[in-house]
């Protein structure tokens, strides 16, 4: 069985203007997630709550599973913020409203 590496965040993706996506995001969109503390990044599933798409300027939650956990093992904080990206490009900003794994949460 496969354990699930995932936390709830709030996602504020960017408007157009301001280096966001021209076209809306999907729920089940991938882009890399990036935290202040590491300087690496990783694939995040994003599953919408209560919509299918997100627009450029709009503010949502989402269920975020990372692709490559072993990262961010043990150092993830409810509250904490990161970065959405494609590629390089910050697309839109988060932070972490609820840890869903334990081996995600930072050791206090």
């Amino acid at each position: 069985m496969k354990t699930e590496y995932h936390f709830l965040a709030e996602l504020q993706y960017f408007k157009t203007e301001n280096g966001g996506r021209k076209s809306p995001a999907k729920s089940g969109f991938r882009p890399q997630v990036r935290f202040p503390f590491s300087e690496k990044s990783t694939s995040g599933l994003q599953n919408f709550i209560d919509k299918d798409l997100v627009f450029p300027g709009e503010t949502i939650k989402a269920e975020i599973s990372l692709l490559s956990p072993h990262f961010f093992l043990q150092k993830l904080e409810t509250g904490m913020s990161f970065n959405i990206q494609e590629g390089s490009k910050i697309i839109g900003i988060g932070r972490i409203l609820d840890i869903k794994n334990e081996d995600l949460k930072a050791c206090i």
